[in-house]
Protein backbone atom coordinates (compact mmCIF):
# COMPACT_ATOMS: atom_id res chain seq x y z
CA UNK A 1 0.00 0.00 0.00
CA UNK A 2 1.13 3.49 -0.82
CA UNK A 3 0.26 6.41 1.43
CA UNK A 4 -1.29 9.15 -0.70
CA UNK A 5 -2.26 11.76 1.88
CA UNK A 6 -2.89 12.52 5.52
CA UNK A 7 -6.58 13.44 5.54
CA UNK A 8 -6.82 14.36 9.23
CA UNK A 9 -4.10 14.99 11.76
CA UNK A 10 -4.66 14.45 15.47
CA UNK A 11 -6.11 17.92 16.09
CA UNK A 12 -8.68 17.46 13.28
CA UNK A 13 -9.71 14.04 14.64
CA UNK A 14 -10.13 15.50 18.13
CA UNK A 15 -12.25 18.38 16.74
CA UNK A 16 -14.44 16.00 14.72
CA UNK A 17 -15.05 13.70 17.71
CA UNK A 18 -15.79 16.71 19.93
CA UNK A 19 -18.32 18.01 17.38
CA UNK A 20 -19.94 14.56 17.08
CA UNK A 21 -20.20 14.39 20.89
CA UNK A 22 -21.98 17.77 21.00
CA UNK A 23 -24.28 16.78 18.11
CA UNK A 24 -25.29 13.59 19.94
CA UNK A 25 -26.17 15.63 23.04
CA UNK A 26 -28.11 18.21 21.03
CA UNK A 27 -30.11 15.71 18.98
CA UNK A 28 -30.98 13.58 22.02
CA UNK A 29 -31.59 16.57 24.33
CA UNK A 30 -28.94 15.39 26.77
CA UNK A 31 -27.87 11.97 27.96
CA UNK A 32 -31.15 10.49 29.17
CA UNK A 33 -31.56 7.01 27.68
CA UNK A 34 -28.42 7.30 25.54
CA UNK A 35 -25.80 4.56 25.31
CA UNK A 36 -22.83 4.06 23.01
CA UNK A 37 -21.79 0.83 21.29
CA UNK A 38 -18.56 0.81 19.32
CA UNK A 39 -17.94 -1.70 16.54
CA UNK A 40 -14.71 -3.56 17.27
CA UNK A 41 -12.03 -2.58 17.02
CA UNK A 42 -11.42 1.07 16.15
CA UNK A 43 -15.11 1.95 16.49
CA UNK A 44 -14.88 0.80 20.11
CA UNK A 45 -11.96 3.15 20.76
CA UNK A 46 -13.86 6.04 19.15
CA UNK A 47 -16.99 5.25 21.20
CA UNK A 48 -14.89 5.45 24.38
CA UNK A 49 -13.54 8.87 23.34
CA UNK A 50 -17.08 10.13 22.62
CA UNK A 51 -18.30 8.75 25.98
CA UNK A 52 -15.41 10.52 27.74
CA UNK A 53 -16.25 13.77 25.91
CA UNK A 54 -19.90 13.53 26.92
CA UNK A 55 -18.96 12.85 30.53
CA UNK A 56 -16.63 15.85 30.51
CA UNK A 57 -19.33 18.13 29.00
CA UNK A 58 -22.36 16.89 30.96
CA UNK A 59 -20.79 15.43 34.13
CA UNK A 60 -22.79 12.24 33.39
CA UNK A 61 -21.32 8.88 32.42
CA UNK A 62 -23.18 7.28 29.52
CA UNK A 63 -23.05 3.49 29.21
CA UNK A 64 -20.45 2.45 26.64
CA UNK A 65 -19.59 -1.00 25.29
CA UNK A 66 -18.23 -2.64 22.19
CA UNK A 67 -19.61 -5.28 19.87
CA UNK A 68 -17.94 -7.81 17.60
CA UNK A 69 -19.97 -8.24 14.42
CA UNK A 70 -17.89 -11.00 12.82
CA UNK A 71 -20.60 -13.59 13.43
CA UNK A 72 -23.20 -11.41 11.70
CA UNK A 73 -21.39 -10.55 8.46
CA UNK A 74 -23.21 -11.41 5.24
CA UNK A 75 -20.10 -11.20 3.07
CA UNK A 76 -18.41 -14.31 4.49
CA UNK A 77 -19.22 -17.58 2.75
CA UNK A 78 -20.86 -20.21 4.95
CA UNK A 79 -18.08 -22.72 4.31
CA UNK A 80 -15.54 -20.24 5.73
CA UNK A 81 -17.40 -19.85 9.00
CA UNK A 82 -15.78 -22.12 11.55
CA UNK A 83 -17.80 -20.87 14.47
CA UNK A 84 -21.38 -20.83 15.53
CA UNK A 85 -23.15 -17.48 15.77
CA UNK A 86 -23.19 -16.36 19.36
CA UNK A 87 -25.26 -13.67 20.99
CA UNK A 88 -23.22 -10.57 21.91
CA UNK A 89 -22.92 -9.72 25.59
CA UNK A 90 -23.33 -6.13 26.71
CA UNK A 91 -22.76 -4.91 30.28
CA UNK A 92 -26.05 -2.96 30.23
CA UNK A 93 -29.57 -3.31 28.86
CA UNK A 94 -30.41 -1.60 25.56
CA UNK A 95 -34.18 -2.08 25.93
CA UNK A 96 -35.88 1.20 25.10
CA UNK A 97 -32.55 3.05 24.89
CA UNK A 98 -31.18 5.32 22.18
CA UNK A 99 -28.18 3.35 20.95
CA UNK A 100 -25.44 5.34 19.27
CA UNK A 101 -23.53 2.89 17.09
CA UNK A 102 -19.96 4.09 16.47
CA UNK A 103 -17.47 3.04 13.79
CA UNK A 104 -14.40 4.50 12.15
CA UNK A 105 -15.19 4.26 8.40
CA UNK A 106 -18.51 3.86 6.59
CA UNK A 107 -18.02 2.21 3.21
CA UNK A 108 -20.47 -0.36 1.80
CA UNK A 109 -22.71 -0.40 4.89
CA UNK A 110 -22.32 -4.15 5.45
CA UNK A 111 -20.51 -3.80 8.78
CA UNK A 112 -23.23 -1.48 10.08
CA UNK A 113 -25.95 -3.89 8.88
CA UNK A 114 -24.19 -6.70 10.77
CA UNK A 115 -23.98 -4.53 13.90
CA UNK A 116 -27.68 -3.68 13.76
CA UNK A 117 -28.53 -7.38 13.44
CA UNK A 118 -26.28 -8.18 16.42
CA UNK A 119 -27.88 -5.41 18.50
CA UNK A 120 -31.37 -6.77 17.85
CA UNK A 121 -30.31 -10.19 19.19
CA UNK A 122 -29.57 -8.49 22.52
CA UNK A 123 -32.70 -6.36 22.84
CA UNK A 124 -35.00 -3.80 21.27
CA UNK A 125 -33.70 -0.25 21.51
CA UNK A 126 -35.97 2.76 21.03
CA UNK A 127 -33.65 3.97 18.25
CA UNK A 128 -30.28 3.28 16.67
CA UNK A 129 -28.23 6.24 15.49
CA UNK A 130 -24.94 5.95 13.60
CA UNK A 131 -21.80 7.98 14.34
CA UNK A 132 -18.93 7.63 11.84
CA UNK A 133 -15.55 9.34 11.79
CA UNK A 134 -15.14 8.99 7.99
CA UNK A 135 -17.82 8.43 5.33
CA UNK A 136 -16.06 7.36 2.13
CA UNK A 137 -19.10 6.57 -0.03
CA UNK A 138 -19.67 3.47 -2.22
CA UNK A 139 -22.74 2.27 -0.29
CA UNK A 140 -24.19 -1.14 -1.21
CA UNK A 141 -26.98 -0.92 1.37
CA UNK A 142 -29.35 1.96 2.21
CA UNK A 143 -27.44 3.07 5.31
CA UNK A 144 -26.72 6.69 6.20
CA UNK A 145 -24.79 8.06 9.17
CA UNK A 146 -26.50 10.47 11.58
CA UNK A 147 -23.17 11.95 12.71
CA UNK A 148 -20.17 12.24 10.38
CA UNK A 149 -16.72 13.53 11.21
CA UNK A 150 -15.70 14.02 7.59
CA UNK A 151 -16.89 12.96 4.13
CA UNK A 152 -14.01 11.72 1.96
CA UNK A 153 -15.02 10.64 -1.56
CA UNK A 154 -12.71 7.80 -2.61
CA UNK A 155 -12.16 5.43 -5.48
CA UNK A 156 -12.62 1.73 -4.83
CA UNK A 157 -8.84 1.20 -5.11
CA UNK A 158 -8.20 3.63 -2.27
CA UNK A 159 -8.38 2.82 1.43
CA UNK A 160 -9.01 5.00 4.45
CA UNK A 161 -6.83 4.05 7.41
CA UNK A 162 -7.81 5.39 10.82
CA UNK A 163 -4.88 5.39 13.21
CA UNK A 164 -5.84 5.62 16.87
CA UNK A 165 -4.42 4.39 20.17
CA UNK A 166 -4.36 1.76 21.57
CA UNK A 167 -4.06 0.15 18.13
CA UNK A 168 -1.60 2.65 16.69
CA UNK A 169 1.11 5.00 17.94
CA UNK A 170 -0.55 8.06 16.42
CA UNK A 171 -3.96 9.61 15.88
CA UNK A 172 -4.57 10.37 12.21
CA UNK A 173 -6.63 9.46 9.15
CA UNK A 174 -4.67 8.53 6.03
CA UNK A 175 -5.59 7.83 2.44
CA UNK A 176 -3.71 4.92 0.88
CA UNK A 177 -3.85 3.09 -2.42
CA UNK A 178 -3.45 -0.59 -3.16
CA UNK A 179 -0.37 -1.19 -5.26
Amino acid sequence: MTEKAVIMEESAVVRALTRISHEILERNKGTDGVCLIGIKSRGAALARIIADNIERFEKVAVPCADIDVGHYRDDIKAEHILFERKKPELPFSIEGKKVILVDDVLYTGRTVRAAIEAIFTVGRPAAIQLAILIDRGHRELPIRADYVGKNIPTSRSELICVHIPPFDDETAVKLTEND
